[in-house]
């Protein structure tokens, strides 16, 4: 049977390749994102429907959810990302920076995947899986972005409880270092990047389709009974320090 699956952030990258996993499988795939432009090209890239949502704003968010129909059998969660914030607006207080850099990755990691779960949840039909995207950086949460994925995973593990009764699946895919990706934007050296494939047990960096492929596992009938899970991606380096 034809599933119907929800990619949020689905536009570039580690989301991109997942939405290009699903639609291989002939998959009916939607893919959200705030740019309309590069969604537009990348539904035409992958054959699958674009909506454009900003997943912290719950009007769009609300939105989205009515442009979806009435069912849908995955949901991922991939919007998100270490969100840039200017620290050199004069008019913020040091402690106002502060608040508003965290605000930004916490809307942008866990508020996203809350609000477009919370609107769909209704729509997932029995045998339905959520799939929230985290960070190894959850590990060691010592600023913002790695909080966020940390309040991130423990919410997932909540949700897994909420949905099991209704027959739905909620994981987290915690992917380490990965490659070709915009991440980092291009501030990593090559020292740094040689590090973070040598903190891993098998010697590589991750692709974009180590996350994608397990995603898509999640959402198998192999594995139905997995869930309220952390599954780390990341080649067996549990700090990327």
């Amino acid at each position: 049977m034809t599933r119907i699956v929800l990619v949020t952030g689905g536009s570039t990258g580690l989301g991109k390749a997942v939405a290009a996993r699903f639609r291989a499988d002939g998959d009916t795939v939607v893919i959200t994102g705030r740019d309309a432009d590069r969604l537009a090209g990348t539904a035409a890239e992958l054959d699958v429907r674009p909506i454009v949502c900003d997943a912290t704003d719950p009007a769009q968010v609300a939105r989205l959810a009515e442009e979806l129909g009435p069912e849908l059998d995955v949901l991922v969660n991939m919007a998100g990302g270490n969100t840039d914030f200017d620290e050199s607006d004069p008019a913020l207080s040091p402690l106002e920076r502060v608040a508003a850099g965290w605000r930004a990755n916490l809307e942008a990691n866990l508020l996203s995947a809350v609000l477009t779960t919370t609107a769909v949840l209704d729509k997932l039909r029995l045998g339905g899986t959520i799939v929230n995207i985290g960070s190894i950086a959850a590990e060691y949460a010592g600023f913002s972005y790695g909080a966020a994925k940390a309040a991130l995973h423990a919410w997932n593990a909540g949700l897994s409880a909420e949905v099991g009764p209704k027959g739905l699946t909620a994981n987290l895919v915690a992917p380490g270092y990965i490659a070709e990706t915009q991440f980092f934007k291009g501030n990593l050296s090559e020292q740094r990047i040689a590090e973070l494939v040598k903190a891993t047990h098998n010697g590589r960096a991750g692709h974009p389709s180590d996350i994608a492929e397990t995603t898509y596992f999640l959402a198998s009938a192999g594995a139905r009974h997995i869930t309220g899970q952390t599954l780390h991606v990341n080649g067996g380096a549990f700090t990327t320090r």
